[in-house]
């Protein structure tokens, strides 16, 4: 395993900024880069910083492989300030990535979705995501990883009142969820970004779809 190269597109979100800190304290990545469009503040012998317009992905990743791709992508519409614009980032963007990855020879793809993504969603978050896990897959990785998690619990740098409130009340009835609704679970971000890395390390091959219970298993 020694010697793999990561790249890791989102690393200054919560889910991202931890992806990021188990990457580089993970001995078997030698390289972790980070593509983004602010500066990082970290900084790590083994860290390669990519910061570009996300406009220009295509060209700036042109060039550059690596083994495992870690899409953390993600916004809101009320930050985004359109549809319009929440389109482009969390599908343009994120498929922008796996796209030029894909070609570049990445052999997997982990990719942090949403629980209740679907193509055909009324819901026009859901259907977004749900179009871009389609359209992922459509690429052909040897191995991809479709994270679906419900609520994320952790710090943020830029405050989600209404997904603050989801996770609070779905912390509250938590323990009704059970059986099938245990996907409801809400997730911590630290455990998401391990449970990413855990699935890049354990391998694989075709499409695989985690859920709580996954998430769970994987850092267990």
């Amino acid at each position: 395993m020694a010697g793999k190269t990561a790249i890791l597109i989102g690393a200054t979100g919560l889910v991202g900024g931890h992806c990021l800190r188990e990457l580089l304290a993970s001995p078997a990545y030698d390289k972790v880069i980070a593509v983004t469009r602010r500066p990082l503040k970290l900084r790590h012998e083994k860290l390669q910083t990519i910061e570009i317009p996300f406009d220009h992905l295509g060209e700036a990743l042109a060039d550059i492989k690596a083994d495992d791709a870690f899409c953390c992508l993600g916004t809101t519409i009320r930050q985004a300030g359109t549809k319009a614009e929440f389109h482009k980032v969390d599908y343009g963007y994120a498929y922008e990535f796996a796209h030029r990855m894909q070609a570049n020879g990445a052999g997997h793809f982990l990719l942090v979705s949403a629980l209740g993504a679907r193509a055909g969603s009324p819901v026009f978050y859901n259907r977004v995501k749900g179009t871009l896990e389609n359209d992922i897959r459509s690429l052909g990785f040897s191995c991809l990883t479709i994270f679906q998690p419900s609520f994320l619990l952790g710090d943020r740098a830029e405050a989600r009142i209404g997904e603050a409130l989801g996770a609070r009340l779905s912390t509250l009835i938590a323990p009704l969820l059970r059986g099938p609704l245990r996907a409801a679970h809400p997730v911590k971000g630290s455990d998401l970004a391990a449970a990413m890395v855990a699935a890049a390390l354990s391998g694989g091959k075709g499409v695989r779809i985690c859920r709580y219970n996954e998430i769970q298993a994987l850092i267990a």
